[in-house]
C-alpha cells in the first residue's frame, strides 16, 4: 500500500531583520576580526538572512562602514566645552576627534577612504572650519585647513595603530632598530646622536604639539 507522501516544504521569506541588528553584528565582526573579514555575504549568514535582504537596509559595504562609523561616533564623540579663542576651539575639537577614534582600532583601517564621513562628526568639522575662518582664513582656505588637520590626525592614528600591532605580533628587534644601531656618525651625525633613543622618542605621544604647530602654521598663512 503506497505511503502518503510527506508534505512539501515551501521556502518562505527570510526572517525580518532590523537595521540595529545589522549594525550590531557588523560591529562585532570588525571589532573581533577586522574590516577585511566583513562582507555582505558573511554578514547575511551571521544575522540569518540573505545578502539580497540586507540590501533593503544598506546598499553596499561602503555604506555599511559609514553606518558603523556613525554609530561609533554617536556613542563615543562627546562635544567639548568650546573656548572663546577660535584657535583653541580648533585644537580642542580636533583633539576630541583624535581621542574618540583612537579608542577604536578598526576605524583606522577605513580612515584612508577620507570620503567616509560620519554624520555625527559634522559638528566638529563645523567648529574647526568656523574657528579657522574666525582666525582670518577665507572659507576656502579654512576648508583646506580642515583637510590638513584631518590628514595629520588620521595619519597619526594609522601610524600608531600599525606600530602597536607590529610590536604586539613580533617582539624581536625591528629592521629600523638594526639600521639605527649601525649609523655612521660621520655621514649622519644628527641621527647618530639620537640613534639609541630613536625608538623611545618616536614612540612619545606628541599629537597635541604637532596639532598646535599645524594650526599656528595655517593661521600664519592667512
Amino acid at each position: 500500500m503506497p505511503q502518503p507522501s510527506a508534505p512539501r516544504r515551501t521556502l518562505g521569506r527570510p526572517p525580518r531583520i532590523s537595521l540595529e541588528r545589522v549594525v550590531a553584528t557588523a560591529r562585532r565582526i570588525v571589532t573581533e576580526e577586522g574590516v577585511d573579514r566583513l562582507t555582505m555575504r558573511r554578514l547575511a549568514t551571521e544575522v540569518g538572512t540573505t545578502p539580497m535582504a540586507l540590501y533593503h537596509h544598506v546598499r553596499n559595504k561602503e555604506e555599511l562602514l559609514v553606518l558603523l562609523m556613525d554609530d561609533y561616533a554617536a556613542r563615543a564623540l562627546r562635544r567639548p566645552d568650546l573656548p572663546a579663542d577660535p584657535r583653541e576651539r580648533v585644537v580642542v575639537c580636533a583633539a576630541a576627534i583624535h581621542e574618540a577614534l583612537a579608542g577604536c582600532p578598526w576605524i583606522v583601517e577605513v580612515l584612508a577612504a577620507d570620503d567616509l564621513m560620519s554624520v555625527s562628526a559634522l559638528w566638529f568639522v563645523e567648529q574647526i572650519v568656523d574657528g579657522l575662518t574666525e582666525c582670518g582664513l577665507p572659507p576656502e582656505r579654512a576648508v583646506h585647513g580642515y583637510r590638513a588637520i584631518w590628514y595629520y590626525t588620521a595619519g597619526e592614528m594609522v601610524a600608531r595603530a600599525a606600530a602597536a600591532r607590529r610590536r604586539a605580533e613580533d617582539g624581536r628587534t625591528t629592521y629600523r632598530e638594526q639600521v639605527f644601531a649601525e649609523l655612521d656618525p660621520e655621514s649622519l651625525p644628527r641621527l647618530a646622536q639620537v640613534a639609541d633613543r630613536w625608538a623611545a622618542l618616536t614612540a612619545e605621544d606628541t599629537y597635541l604639539d604637532g596639532l598646535r604647530a599645524l594650526v599656528d602654521g595655517l593661521i600664519a598663512t592667512r
